[in-house]
């Protein structure tokens, strides 16, 4: 599940984390805010200019994650810009000393990719990356190449937050091409909207994430947020012949 940080001050933040993994989240996406989130929808937009609002972004993010990680898996989402603002290696190493498992920039340069994998390597930090619908397969290879952890199909080529119907037999066709690149698990996310969505892509890839449902719902109170988080657990564990 994607949760950003620094959206609820920290005694809050903290309860929430443990409300949502005790609701059934396996592993947590902390958002670090960026006031430049072009691939994200306004949902997630206006939670990270929220968290902007609140200031110190780096070091609520690195709280979040710090305590997320006593919970679950957790991993670092990010734009390049702030990790080149804050320094590759600073900022590797204090995520890994605050418990991450890796970090994932989702607008990671091509020409920094090879770089910063051995940077998160040597903090000891995963370097997942997204592998666009519409990127060649040559692309692919050196996108399989620059990143450990895993692979982020988009389930849609929208910015997060779309909420229509997706093409199941496309992301099936998208996911056969990244997997023929080479062994790395892959997760998909974005557009998945509601949880018989999730339960219809499941199949298709390794792991769901989800992201603008549970923001929205932590923007409505910690009963919904919970809710959306169960509901959307109980349909990705049904049983499947």
């Amino acid at each position: 599940m994607f949760v950003p940080a620094g959206f609820h001050t920290a005694t809050v933040e903290r309860r929430r984390l443990d409300a949502l993994a005790r609701a059934g989240t396996d592993l947590f996406e902390v958002g670090l805010a960026h006031d430049d989130a072009i691939l994200d929808g306004p949902v997630i937009q206006s939670a990270y200019r929220r968290a902007l609002r609140r200031g110190h972004v780096l070091d609520r993010a690195l709280h979040a994650v710090e305590h997320a990680a006593t919970l679950r898996p957790t991993v670092l989402m990010t734009y390049w810009d702030p990790v080149a603002h804050h320094g590759p290696e600073r900022l590797a190493r204090r995520f890994a000393d605050a418990g991450a498992a890796g970090i994932m920039v989702v607008d990671l340069p091509d020409h920094a990719a090879g770089t910063w994998q051995r940077i998160a390597a040597a903090a000891g930090l995963t370097a997942p990356r997204l592998a666009p619908r519409g990127a060649t397969d040559q692309e692919l290879d050196a996108i399989q190449r620059t990143a450990s952890g895993w692979l982020y199909a988009p389930a849609s080529t929208a910015p997060t937050g779309y909420r229509g119907l997706l093409d199941l037999a496309a992301l099936a066709a998208a996911v056969q091409r990244v997997r023929a690149t080479g062994p790395l698990p892959i997760v998909a996310g974005i557009g998945i909207s509601t949880p018989p969505l999730a339960a219809a892509v499941a199949p298709l890839v390794d792991a769901v994430v989800i992201g603008t449902p549970v923001v929205r719902a932590l923007q409505q109170g910690p009963g919904a947020a919970t809710a959306t988080v169960a509901a959307f657990a109980g349909a990705l564990r049904v049983p499947r012949q």
